[in-house]
Parts: structure tokens; sequence; C-alpha cells
């Protein structure tokens, strides 16, 4: 399929709304307070999975990128990083005991930059984590880093700290561009930081790209992927940068009249897609793209993909424990979600050792929508039978009215509806979060609030 077949002007025009997207379902908003320690506890007790995902939230940068919208801290003082390791340890050892039956395969360090930490601080935060944890011997290790900040010294740390999958924040190689989101970095380190990553054995590369940023233009973009696919790469991240400078006071530096109107907006996307797909690289679901020879294309083909708060992944089979402020945790049938606010955190983690602040409890038709959803959002089909088999029901009957409300998409020729199964068609991959809002019983109340980012 070519990309152009994507870019249908009177459906993008017709379908762009506000919508989830849907790195769990139900999605965050619904998470509340009456979510309690116990409740937390009775899930992970209760969970079927053996496997363990952490993800370790570290909130601080060295400087302020205008575009972000991120839960950070900008600061210069190392210090404080080791004042909020000390607070991570503490939650460490307080939520370790809990998961015991646990195998950690995998292991995610977010933020903010968590670059940001020293190398000494990086090893005694590991080495924290592996000896509260039973962790498995081909554990997948990734980190977000900052090439500006980095020496090349510090990759073959991480690697000799078990690290082997890593992102740089890239989003554009233009200096103008990069000038005005105060995001300055030179093409060479980066590419600098690749060879060296790969020179001492990282298994993958991932490089993250944002389309619609100020003064970005096609001729400009065209160089910005020309260098990133000159790089030895395995993995692209191509995300929408959202305006919403009511939210988010940096972006306040970034004039209305330096951003590409929509129409520019949605011809950049087209021309990354383009010459993404053009390159060799597979579209992994709405935003993300790697070599075919890569996990993630292997698990889009074989029907294996999972989608989880880190986006597409392998590990479907996983819990996943958030350690560190904001930090989010899918465990067995709940999610939680630590407080927001870094001094709440360290005083949450002083009284109790715990910084819960509120989440979710799933019920049944909970896990029945959520399993339809992922498999949209995954795999772009559902297949009825695996459903009723899963959950015991009559697919048709219980999705009656929703299948009903798929005949819009069925008239766009963007999905078909069978006895079988429901498939959307290949030329449909940027409304699959429109598709998916059909299964979402939550969705209703919220589709006046503009509490989502727009589907396109």
């Amino acid at each position: 399929m070519q990309v152009q077949q994507l870019f249908n002007q009177k459906l993008l025009t017709k379908y762009n709304t506000s919508g989830p997207r849907y790195t769990s379902y139900p999605t965050a908003v619904e998470f509340n307070e009456g979510f309690d320690q116990s409740l937390f506890e009775f899930a992970v007790k209760h969970s079927d999975n053996q496997n363990l995902s952490l993800y370790v939230h570290i909130p601080f940068c060295h400087s302020l990128c205008y575009y972000c919208g991120c839960n950070k801290i900008v600061t210069r003082h190392q210090d404080k990083a080791d004042t909020y390791i000390d607070h991570l340890i503490c939650e460490i050892k307080q939520q370790a005991p809990l998961f015991k039956q646990h195998n950690v395969t995998q292991l995610h360090f977010g933020g903010g930059t968590p670059s940001f930490l020293t190398q000494a601080q990086m090893v005694r935060l590991i080495t924290a984590l592996k000896q509260s944890f039973e962790i498995a011997d081909a554990i997948e290790m990734s980190i977000e880093i900052d090439p500006r900040e980095i020496e090349l010294s510090y990759i073959y740390d991480l690697a000799e700290l078990g690290f082997n999958r890593l992102s740089i924040g890239v989003q554009d190689t233009d200096t103008k561009v990069q000038t005005a989101i105060n995001r300055v970095q030179s093409t060479e380190s980066i590419q600098q930081i690749v060879n060296k990553a790969k020179q001492v054995g990282f298994n993958s590369v991932n490089l993250d790209l944002i389309y619609g940023l100020p003064h970005q233009t096609e001729h400009t973009f065209a160089k910005t992927l020309d260098d990133i696919l000159a790089m030895d790469i395995d993995r692209v991240s191509l995300f929408s940068y959202a305006h919403l400078p009511e939210r988010f006071a940096a972006q306040r530096k970034l004039k209305n009249e330096w951003l590409p109107n929509p129409q520019q907006k949605l011809d950049l996307m087209q021309q990354a897609m383009q010459r993404l797909t053009q390159a060799g690289f597979v579209m992994i679901g709405m935003d993300h793209f790697a070599k075919q020879e890569d996990e993630l294309a292997i698990a889009l083909k074989e029907g294996t993909l999972h989608r989880n708060f880190q986006g597409y992944t392998t590990q479907g089979d996983c819990d996943l424990l958030g350690l560190g402020v904001s930090s989010i945790s899918a465990i067995g049938r709940s999610y939680s979600q630590n407080v927001k606010d870094l001094k709440q955190y360290y005083q949450n983690i002083n009284e109790t050792g715990r910084a819960l602040e509120k989440g979710y409890l799933l019920n049944h038709d909970d896990l029945i929508r959520g399993a339809v959803i992922r498999s949209l959002m995954c795999n772009m089909r559902v297949d009825k039978a695996e459903i009723e088999q899963a959950f015991s029901i009559n697919f048709n009957q219980y999705f009656a009215k929703e299948q009903e409300s798929l005949s819009c998409f069925v008239q766009d020729k963007l999905l078909t509806v069978t006895p079988d199964a429901i498939k959307v068609s290949a030329n449909a991959s940027l409304f699959l979060r429109i598709i998916a809002m059909t299964f979402d019983a939550y969705m209703q109340k919220h589709l006046n609030q503009q509490r989502f980012s727009r589907v396109i």
C-alpha cells in the first residue's frame, strides 16, 4: 500500500476529532482517588502475570525545551538527583516484596531526561533495583537520553550496566527549528552516539522526531529525514506537536505564526511516512516505524503486538510497575498512578514508603472492551471467536450497538465487518483511534470536554 492512500482529504476532515491514544482502557481520565493501597495489593495478589516490566521516571532536565508537555523539573543542580534517588530506593524497597513471584523481563527509564543521572547515580539506582527484584538474565533494558548533555563514554557506562536499547530525542536537525524550541544539538554528535551504541552492543537504537514544530517546512524536514536515515537506526518514533500554551507555559514562547498551518502539518506527516517507508521501515500502528527485521515489525506481522503506557511493545504478558513521581502502573486488573508533584512525592515516601495517588480497578466489561480496543490498535482487526472464547460472550450480541455504529466506517471503506471478524483496511491506520472510540463505554461523557489530543 502506498502512503498517499492513507491521506484522503475528505475523510481526514470528516474524522479529525479529539480522542485517546489508548495506551490503556479505560484511559487515565477515569483514574480516581478511591483506588488505594489495599486495592493495589489486591490487584498484585490476583494478577495472572508472572513477568514484570519496570518503568522508572526521572523528572530532571538540564534545560527547558519549549515544546515539551512532560512532567519535568529543570535544574542544573546534580545533587537534586541524589535526593530523588534516596526516595526512589525507599519506594523500590517498599514495593518489591509485593512482586516476589514476578520475574522482571523489561526495564525502562523515562522522563524528563534519564541521562541527567551521572554514571555513579545510575549505578546506585540500578544496583538497588537488582538487589530488590528478581531480574531475568535476558532482560530488555531501555533508556531515553538527551544527546546534548552526555559524553560518548556515558553510552559505554550504560552498556556496562546492562542497558541494551537506546532512545534519542532528536525532534529536528534544522538549526532554526532547534533554536526556536531551545534544543540546539549537532547532527554529528547524534551520529557519534548511534555509532557508539552499536559499537558497545546495544540491540536497538530509536530516534524521536516531531512534526508541526516552529519553522518546519517540507524542505527543512526533508533534510532532517535524510540526516536520521543516514544513521544506522532500528526504529523511529514520529510524534505530532500539540500546541497547548494554555496548559504548558513554556509553549507560550512559540509564536503561533511560526507554526505550520493544519494542512502544512499534515503534509509534513505524510512526507515523513513516505520517506520512512520508502527507506524500508515498517509502519507500526499510528506513529512508530521499525526495520523489517526488528521485533516490533515481526510482532506486527505475527499478530502479537501489544500496547501499554510505554507505547507499542512485544511483551504483552507483563505487569507494569511504575516507580517515581507521576509514574503509572498496570497490575493485573488495575491501573494506578503516583502523585505528580515532587514535594508531595517526597512527603508520601517519607511517611509511608509509597506515593500512590489514584487508580482504577477494571470490571469485566472493561476487560472485554480493552481487549477489543488493543486488538484494533495493535493488529487492525478483531477476531470475534478469540474474544468470545476469552470472555464467554456472544460477540455480535454483546457489541450489537457498537457494530451498528461502525457503519459509517464501513461506508467509507475504512473497515469491514463479517460474522467472524472486524478488519480495519490497510488505508485506515490514521483512523485507528476514532474507530477504537466506538467501543469505549466512557467516551460519551468526554466528547465535548477536549480532554484528548487530536486524532490526526
